[in-house]
């Protein structure tokens, strides 16, 4: 009989409930959370800043069904957290901080990670108000990324105590242009992606989900590995990658050259129609790879059927793949800041639990041209 992934869970050392939430620390989050709201459709509905209590920071808490972004900035710094906050977005621009996991039980998480050679950034604390208690715990990961450890079973508050429920910035969409985080991919330096497979195995008991490496992921110019962990109920996903010696810059090695080292490069967004939300998105502004009209003329051979017709695939400017499970529509933005750092995909997934690897040339190629664009390749 097969162990379900519920069963696998139950005795899992580690056990994850999903993404908390992913943590920016930004130059300015009131225009930041106004741009996510227009032009992902994300609804603010949380805020900490000087008018509550916070006055070092002013903090925005945006969801999409079961996506959450917090995005924070600094307005005067005072504490070694302020400090951080301030440095991280001069060093590196606009970026994601911290991977919050929701987590069962914090304490419990923490011990174990840190007695499998994880590096404690705090040990578990508690957090209370009218709604409850929240017990947090931090932990280091790669750069100066870290995983906040969130155990919110006994809160009920629309995010954390010190957070105020407030209205959307915008009314938001009648329909989400995407409804959770599926999956968030890291750029390490060369040599060092298979010391963070390491940790996540260790430390968390992630197994490793997909392998990406040789001309996998390579085009005539530019190479880069690539390996997928994830925990045991496939909840949180975090590909991590690598450059790869090759005759020009790769995207891993432009992305590590402006944000000055390793990071979060990009974060998927799940979407049950990749269709309505690329129309609405666009139409708000956001900008989305060119992928060539040459991509679709044999598409539908190795691809297949989808829901999608292939003509509004190209029109779109939507990648498909298929694999054994079935097949994934997908696309990825631009870098939402000046820097060429951070970017988004949307996915929509219909048995498919692969990341398109039929689509690699393409999309890389695309983001070369990007590069090139940019005088970066």
């Amino acid at each position: 009989m097969t162990e379900t992934k519920d069963a696998k869970a139950a005795g899992d050392a580690f056990p994850v409930k999903g993404m908390d939430a992913v943590v920016f620390a930004v130059g300015n989050a009131k225009q930041a959370a106004h741009y996510y709201s227009t032009a992902f459709g994300m609804r603010r509905v949380a805020y900490a800043g000087p008018e509550n209590g916070s006055r070092e920071t002013a903090s925005y808490v945006l969801e999409s069904g079961g996506a959450r972004f917090v995005l924070t900035s600094v307005i005067k710094p005072a504490t070694e957290r302020g400090r951080f906050l301030a440095e991280h977005v001069a060093a590196h621009g606009d970026g994601v901080i911290d991977l919050a996991i929701e987590v069962p039980d914090a304490r419990a998480a923490y011990d174990y990670a840190v007695a499998h050679g994880a590096h404690g950034l705090a040990e578990p604390y508690e957090l209370k108000d009218e709604h409850g208690t929240v017990v947090l715990a931090e932990i280091a990961t790669y750069g100066q990324t870290r995983h906040t450890l969130v155990d919110r079973t006994g809160y009920d508050g629309p995010y954390l105590p010190g957070y105020d429920a407030v209205a959307p910035v915008v009314e938001p969409p009648t329909r989400r242009y995407f409804q959770a985080i599926d999956h968030c991919v890291g750029n390490v330096e060369l040599g060092r992606m298979n010391e963070w497979v390491t940790f996540y195995n260790q430390v968390m008991g992630f197994t490793n989900m997909k392998e990406f490496v040789g001309d996998d992921i390579a085009t005539e110019y530019s190479a880069l590995m690539s390996k997928v962990v994830a925990d045991g109920t496939r909840k949180v996903k975090f590909p991590l990658n690598e450059p790869a010696v090759a005759k020009r810059k790769s995207q891993i090695d432009e992305y590590l050259e402006f944000y000055g080292g390793p990071g979060v490069q990009h974060i998927a967004l799940a979407t049950n129609d990749i269709v309505a939300s690329v129309r609405a998105m666009r139409a708000a502004g956001v900008e989305f790879l060119d992928t060539p009209d040459s991509y679709y003329d044999t598409l539908g051979e190795w691809v297949g059927d989808t829901r999608v017709p292939l003509d509004e695939l190209r029109d779109l400017k939507i990648l498909a793949d298929r694999d054994e499970d079935g097949y994934l529509l997908q696309i990825f933005t631009k870098p939402v800041q000046d820097r060429p750092t951070v970017f988004f995909e949307m996915i929509e997934r219909h048995g498919s639990m692969g990341f398109g690897k039929g689509n690699f040339k393409a999309l890389f190629e695309a983001i070369e041209r990007e590069q090139a664009l940019r005088g970066n390749l």
